[in-house]
């Protein structure tokens, strides 16, 4: 089985595979806090509540963007697995031209995005991200990765609101029934995810625009935790795809194990 980690800003997305089917998945709070020691008991709980053996586990692979948690969950993996992970970062084959100025700052988990999507819906892609920050990613008809747009997620939209102003409520992330607010918490609501929406659908036309082709003949994906939100509301998105970091993870794996395995025994760097 592959035992695959997605660790953002604000959580860990945790799945299992044997072969191509996803067995089971979680998440959880990316905690600095806590020890390689908590999180390997937390993993037992899990595999536990599936009915999952931890001695099934024979790979393992990890995509992050919190390298003190890398250095974290790498330490339980070798601990309690007995496996050295594969990490996701430079020397990995990815399959995909990356066009970025310094392909170095592109965050790992846009990598693992785009390598799913281009291998599930072809090219052009434009690919969206709803974690802590949103992410834009653009993928062109030669499936080159170019770059893309970062922008503020709704939650750190939402929590500077509060903390910046003396009266403005924090509210749940509903979308109101009007988009003319009649009070404090639907006002808000409507400016964030109205608001956020338009962010979405601007983007998008001008990144089509920059790429000089119709927005009909580029497939929108989006993932993450309030993609499915967003998109019931965005004229853009086409589909919401909550699996693809994990998809990609499996893909990448795939297609490196045989790297990663002359790695372990001391061979050519993965």
């Amino acid at each position: 089985m592959l035992l695959a980690f997605d660790i953002g800003n604000t959580n860990i997305v945790i799945g299992v595979f044997q072969q191509d089917k996803l067995l089971a998945d979680w998440r959880v709070a990316s905690d600095r806090q806590k020890t390689f020691d908590e999180y390997g008991l937390l993993l037992e709980q899990f595999f536990q509540s599936r009915h999952l053996q931890r001695k099934d586990v024979t790979d393992i692979i990890i995509s992050s963007v919190v390298p003190n948690l890398t250095d974290i969950i790498k330490l339980m993996c070798e601990y309690y697995f007995q496996l050295t992970p594969m990490i996701v970062g430079n020397g990995l084959k990815t399959g995909m031209p990356i066009r970025y100025e310094n392909p170095k700052e592109v965050g790992a988990d846009r990598i693992v995005n785009a390598v799913a999507a281009i291998e599930q819906y072809g090219t052009p892609l434009i690919i969206l991200d709803f974690g802590t920050a949103t992410t834009f990613c653009v993928v062109n008809e030669k499936g080159e990765y170019l770059g893309g747009a970062i922008a503020p997620g709704i939650g750190i939209s939402m929590n500077a609101l509060v903390e910046k102003t003396a009266q403005l409520p924090k509210v749940e992330m509903n979308i109101p029934e009007h988009v003319i607010g009649r009070n404090t918490s639907n006002a808000i609501q409507s400016g964030l995810l109205y608001g956020y929406c338009g962010l979405v659908d601007g983007m998008v036309h001008r990144i089509a625009d920059e790429l000089g082709m119709p927005l009909q003949q580029i497939k929108v994906i989006a993932t993450g935790g309030l993609a499915e939100l967003i998109h019931a509301n965005s004229e853009t998105i086409q589909e919401v795809n909550q699996m693809l970091t994990l998809q990609g993870l499996h893909i990448l794996y795939e297609k490196n194990k045989k790297l990663h395995s002359r790695a372990e025994k001391g061979g050519a760097p993965c």
